[in-house]
């Protein structure tokens, strides 16, 4: 069974889960360049054919948790405990279009204004050039594995 975003009768228009990924993965490459694999855990929207097809042209490797193991991803877990504590039920959101401002301001802050420990106490935006220099003099394409 997929998710959709309008769960109407009529929902012919709906997109599914799986369909907003691969478009939201296509930006993200497009403006990023393409990571060389992605962790994914095990949900209907990461097993699609749409996503699998995705992947396989984009040169991706989707790489995939166990199932019941979710200490296979725990950066991804952190981060998931993370959005849902200080975006998710610190916002109340009226409309579809305000929550997408509300995650998207987060999402900014999250990446060019919050330090992370394990990046020595500076921010995505500061420590994402020196991730680039060295994926170019190794000879990497993208900046690794993917994150939000």
């Amino acid at each position: 069974m997929d998710r959709t975003i309008s769960r109407g009768r009529n929902a012919r228009w709906a997109v599914t889960a799986r369909d907003a990924n691969v478009r939201i993965l296509q930006r993200i490459c497009t403006s990023r360049g393409s990571p060389r694999s992605i962790k994914v855990d095990n949900g209907s929207e990461f097993i699609s054919k749409a996503m699998d097809r995705w992947a396989y042209e984009n040169r991706v490797e989707l790489d995939f948790s166990r199932p019941g193991k979710p200490t296979d991803n725990a950066r991804i877990e952190s981060f998931n405990g993370r959005l849902r504590r200080e975006c998710l039920t610190a916002n109340w959101f009226l409309s579809l279009a305000d929550a997408r401002r509300k995650v998207e301001e987060w999402r900014r802050y999250y990446n060019e204004g919050r330090p992370h420990s394990a990046l020595g106490w500076v921010t995505r935006a500061e420590f994402a050039p020196s991730l680039r220099a060295h994926a170019r003099n190794d000879g990497f394409r993208g900046t690794g594995n993917l994150w939000f």
